[in-house]
């Protein structure tokens, strides 16, 4: 399922991860050669991609117990 990033914060090791528009967070690295993200690595490049969608794994996995924001009546 497609979710917006509205903001980032950093996990317990300093990783990047998005705050999905849902309340799920994804990890975006910057892990050359398998991941090439640079633009993780700087406030700015950040900024400029809130509102970019990502696939949000746990949305779809389901399961979680979860209700995501946009399916709350």
């Amino acid at each position: 399922m497609q979710q917006s990033i509205i903001g980032y914060h950093q996990d317990e090791e300093g990783h990047w991860v998005a705050d999905l528009r849902c309340g799920h967070g994804q990890h975006v690295r910057h892990q050359p050669p398998m991941t090439s993200r640079l633009w993780v690595l700087t406030e700015e490049g950040r900024q400029g991609f809130i509102g970019t969608e990502l696939n949000c794994k746990k949305c779809e996995e389901g399961g979680d117990g979860f209700v995501p924001t946009e399916a709350v009546p």
